[in-house]
């Protein structure tokens, strides 16, 4: 994909995770955005200047509430929105603190495992990022 800079869409995000209180099971969060009516991994737009891992986190806490700490990046996906091509950054990361508030751009959090997380998520190429997750969390 061109990278032009002027009309390359750059964008940050996190696969966030935590363990279940109830039984320490791997759970990962899914916010549904209700102006495209879809569940997707918390990310957003960079602001001018900003480094994508900063911006990954600011943006989970923004969607989630959550403090993120995260750790490995994961692969960066590439794909065209409103016609313009994105380029979104992630990187796996444990939600330590925090509390989910709605808002007009996220008006719910699903934490699921990992099954249901790759069935919830609205775009397929997201899919890819829960099993990228896995590889990084299984011990070496």
């Amino acid at each position: 994909m061109t990278d032009t800079k002027d009309s390359l869409v750059r964008a940050a995000g996190c696969v966030l995770w935590r363990r279940s209180s109830l039984d320490g099971r791997l759970e990962i969060c899914l916010v549904h955005r209700p102006k495209y009516d879809d569940w997707s991994h918390p990310k957003g737009k960079l602001k001018r200047g900003e480094e994508p891992l900063a911006g990954a986190v600011r943006e989970v806490a923004e969607e989630t509430g959550c403090t993120a700490v995260p750790a490995t990046e994961l692969p960066t996906l590439y794909y065209l929105a409103n016609g313009r091509p994105k380029q979104v950054r992630y990187w796996a990361a444990e939600a330590v603190s925090g509390s989910f508030t709605p808002s007009d751009e996220v008006d719910r959090v699903l934490w699921l495992d990992p099954d249901a997380a790759r069935e919830r998520l609205t775009q397929p190429r997201d899919r890819q990022l829960v099993d990228e997750l896995l590889a990084t969390l299984r011990p070496a």
